[in-house]
């Protein structure tokens, strides 16, 4: 079998946890920030996980990670 490529742009947003969930940045923090409140946008800063269903497909993109 040949070694699988790694999808460069999945391997760049995504990060493995030690239980092996996937770790994700939250969307909506890059522009029109006036209008967001402080505790929003601090909760954004936090990182999310990615929902079981979506990472059967992630883990196919980063397989070596």
């Amino acid at each position: 079998m040949p070694k699988q490529k790694t999808h460069r742009a999945a391997a760049k947003r995504f990060s493995l946890t030690g239980t092996g969930k996937i770790k994700r940045a939250k969307a909506y923090k890059s522009h029109i920030l006036n209008k967001k409140s402080t505790k929003r946008k601090r909760n954004l800063r936090k990182p999310g996980l990615v929902s079981e269903c979506e990472s059967r497909t992630v883990k196919k993109l980063i397989p070596y990670k």
